[in-house]
């Protein structure tokens, strides 16, 4: 059954899933239009398995649905207000300062 997730559950929820780049990837290419995970990981350059994977745990975070199509599953972002605000997200300018690297030895964004 699906509930209506607090806001802070909707930010963990889109970090989690962001936080990943192959799903960040996914996430992208379904942004237009639907996807299939053979033609994700043939456009994405991934194995079929870690898109299966990936898209698991989209579906999981609530970002992604699959609908069965025959012997296939088709995956499209959840809500649209959920790809109209990656669109922005995307539009968005951030402001990294070179002279204060991120203190986080995990993180791979400032590498």
């Amino acid at each position: 059954m699906l509930t209506i997730a607090s806001r802070l559950d909707v930010m963990n929820r889109l970090g989690r899933a962001m936080a990943d780049p192959s799903r960040s990837r996914i996430l992208l290419a379904l942004l237009n239009v639907p996807g299939y995970p053979a033609e994700l990981a043939r456009e994405l350059d991934l194995t079929r398995t870690n898109v299966s994977n990936h898209l698991t745990c989209l579906r999981g975070c609530g970002l992604v649905v699959a609908t069965p199509e025959g012997r296939r599953t088709r995956y499209e972002i959840a809500d649209p207000h959920l790809a109209v605000g990656l669109r922005h997200m995307l539009e968005a300018v951030v402001a990294v300062d070179e002279g204060f690297p991120c203190t986080d030895e995990k993180c791979e964004c400032c590498a």
